[in-house]
């Protein structure tokens, strides 16, 4: 059976995911002049969670036993959430949480990855049952563009779905940018190499092959 163009769009996603997170891993990831390595995969994984809650979610609640569908995915966000903020903190030195070995909390984060790839997996193919073709090309365009405005920090304690959810991820979004400019973080506004709209969509909704990532 063909993939539709969400499951395909979220494939590539978790590839370039964790695409990202492969340099974070390694430990001169630490060092100040490689510190982007870590923002970059963490405001991409968080934009890409939020994304998700405000507009995939919707779709999977309708789905029969929708409402354990999202709980069950909700409760993985907010676990991959707090550790991708106690990553942040290792990374900048919060006294807090430098008690934690770096190691043992991607071992945590590419524990919640897997379960998270698992279940976008299935939902997205779940929900492509239920849509049309059109349907499908919307849903995707619509999650990728909230993507691009979506919060570039975790905040795993505030509303995940519903109206509280959109307007929390809207909140953090404008909280999000002034403290990234505050701490100097490195957050590209385009993210010509990572999954994006600019990068893929075109190629997801034409049916054209995806460029390696050498050639973005």
């Amino acid at each position: 059976m063909t993939a539709s163009t969400l499951e395909i769009a979220l494939t590539y996603e978790h590839a370039k995911i964790r695409e990202l997170a492969a340099p974070a891993h390694e430990p001169e990831a630490a060092r100040p002049d490689r510190r982007h390595e870590t923002d970059w995969f963490y405001a991409i994984a968080a934009q890409h969670l939020a994304a998700a809650e405000d507009v995939l979610l919707p779709h999977v609640r309708h789905l029969p036993d929708g409402r354990r569908l999202v709980a069950r995915y909700v409760a993985n966000a907010r676990q991959l959430e707090r550790a991708l903020r106690f990553l942040k903190a290792r990374q900048y030195g919060d006294s807090r949480v430098q008690h934690l070995e770096v190691g043992d909390v991607w071992q945590v984060i590419d524990r919640l990855l897997d379960e998270h790839e698992q279940l976008e997996t299935e939902y997205s193919r779940m929900v492509s049952k239920e849509l049309d073709d059109d349907g499908v090309n919307t849903l995707t365009s619509d999650l990728l563009t909230a993507e691009e405005v979506a919060p570039t920090r975790a905040h795993p304690f505030s509303p995940h779905t519903g109206i509280a959810g959109r307007l929390a991820h809207r909140m953090w979004r404008l909280a999000d940018l002034a403290w990234d400019s505050a701490e100097g973080r490195v957050v590209p506004a385009k993210y010509h190499a990572h999954p994006k709209r600019d990068s893929a969509l075109s190629h997801y909704l034409r049916g054209t092959p995806i460029p390696d990532s050498d050639d973005n």
